[in-house]
């Protein structure tokens, strides 16, 4: 497949029709694993002002995803490869759903659509999370708010710690129905 890069963390396809195969994945994880935020997106569409966005992302384990709600968008989000809790909070920070996610063999959920304005994060628990989600565009950074209770992107040790801290909540909850 060839690409062209947007920035170290997004890159857009270079030819049609998209096509991806394992050996692309695995590059994509290669890539994640030197990229300061430890992430990358390959899009299927071709620039950020179409009205359909279609993404297959790699996060590497320890990635910080800052928790935030989009505004005006839907997405969906469907696993490939490893695992992870999809978390979602109330306006306050309180733990409000945790999701485990798995690619589709584990038994585990492996899509979800969220349509509505929920905070919400992924605490990954595998090497590498490779996903593909689907959002309305264009992208608008405006449409996405941030909460004052979590770290800001490029606090490394802050995010360090909540993610940490997040974690910990999150397996102190473990087994209650309200996460099912």
């Amino acid at each position: 497949m060839k690409t062209r890069k947007f920035n170290d963390e997004v890159l857009y396809p270079a030819e049609q029709p998209v096509v991806l195969d394992r050996a692309f994945v695995e590059e994509l994880k290669r890539q994640a694993d030197l990229n300061p935020r430890r992430r990358i997106r390959i899009c299927a569409h071709e620039d950020p002002g179409e009205p359909i966005h279609e993404m297959l992302i790699v996060h590497a384990r320890m990635t910080y995803v800052r928790p935030h709600k989009h505004l005006t968008r839907i997405e969906s989000f469907h696993v490939v490869e490893g695992e992870a809790d999809m978390v979602m909070f109330d306006e306050q920070g309180e733990i409000a759903r945790v999701i485990r996610m798995g690619p589709f063999g584990s038994g585990q959920p492996f899509y979800y659509r969220l349509a509505g304005p929920v905070y919400h994060t992924l605490l990954i628990y595998t090497p590498h999370l490779v996903f593909k989600e689907v959002t309305n565009g264009p992208f608008n950074r405006a449409d996405t708010a941030f909460p004052a209770w979590a770290p800001e992107d490029g606090q490394a040790g802050e995010a360090a710690r909540y993610l940490a801290q997040l974690e910990a909540r999150v397996k102190a909850r473990r087994g209650s129905t309200w996460m099912k």
